[in-house]
């Protein structure tokens, strides 16, 4: 497998312009993560730590919240017409 497989990029296309981009769409997957995470601990975990492990129902709640938050996300992004879920 070639060490570099990207495609170089179209002529009359700026290489700021595509590492731009690509600094955005970085940008946004990391907040798209913190907000799921954060969100989700948020609804699932008791305030109160009473082990050092998550317990059963909590690790059931995460795993819902996870799969519906992706789910929502990408179905507002469809409904926007973006191809992307929003923030």
């Amino acid at each position: 497998m070639a060490a570099n497989s990207a495609a170089p990029p179209p002529p009359g296309i700026d290489k700021e312009l595509i590492l731009g981009m690509a600094e955005k769409e970085m940008e946004y997957r990391v907040e798209l993560f913190n907000k799921l995470t954060h969100t989700c601990f948020n609804k699932c975990v008791e305030k109160r730590y009473k082990e050092s492990e998550l317990n059963m129902g909590e690790n059931s709640c995460i795993d819902r919240c996870v799969s519906k938050y992706w789910q929502v996300t990408n179905l507002v992004g469809q409904l926007l017409g973006s191809g992307r879920p929003p923030m």
